[in-house]
């Protein structure tokens, strides 16, 4: 069984940005989708899914109306099993780490992302993603998986973090460029 690492953190220090910089140095060897913004006049209005090979799909989005909810956020549920789902199920199928960010309310709302996500843990993949800092119990149940390492990002360790999850997934981090930075099996 493949080795799970979760960074956690208050909103915005940095998780996605790390879990890309890990997406950058593994290359084709993952598989799966990240989190971005989506913002107008430099408002968020609601936040998209991209997978790791480009595809794209909004998660939330403020002017989301007949959708359930998270604060002022609809929550797309479509194209979170479309996109999100799909990424997670391929990556199981095909690669040797899925990228699962996030876990959140948001993402929880869906019952095929929570079978998903189980289904990633279970499997002999690494997983590397996002989970919600506060306390919640499905979440909390992933956090207390006997297989998943939590670490919490903040401010004094997020430069250091990509080259940390790396290591615990038995790959070397290196610079982006050079052959020592890519993935390499276990």
């Amino acid at each position: 069984m493949g080795q799970a690492v979760l960074l956690t953190g208050q909103p915005r220090v940095g998780k996605t940005t790390i879990i890309k910089q890990i997406v950058a140095a593994l290359g084709d060897t993952c598989g799966g989708f990240y989190t971005e913004e989506i913002r107008e006049r430099g408002r968020r209005v609601g936040f998209k899914l991209v997978t790791i090979s480009g595809r794209e799909g909004t998660l939330a989005h403020i002017r989301l109306r007949d959708a359930p909810h998270v604060g002022k956020y609809g929550v797309n549920l479509g194209d979170l099993q479309a996109v999100g789902v799909t990424a997670i199920r391929q990556a199981i199928a095909t690669k040797e780490v899925v990228v699962i960010d996030e876990i959140g309310k948001m993402e929880m709302l869906s019952e095929s992302f929570r079978d998903a996500v189980w289904e990633a843990l279970d499997s002999d993949r690494d997983v590397v993603g996002t989970i919600m800092l506060r306390p919640h119990p499905w979440a909390d149940a992933i956090k207390e998986n006997p297989r998943v390492t939590v670490i919490e990002v903040y401010g004094a360790n997020r430069d250091v973090l990509a080259d940390q999850v790396l290591e615990l997934l038995g790959r070397k981090p290196g610079p982006p460029d050079s052959k020592e930075g890519q993935a390499r099996e276990k």
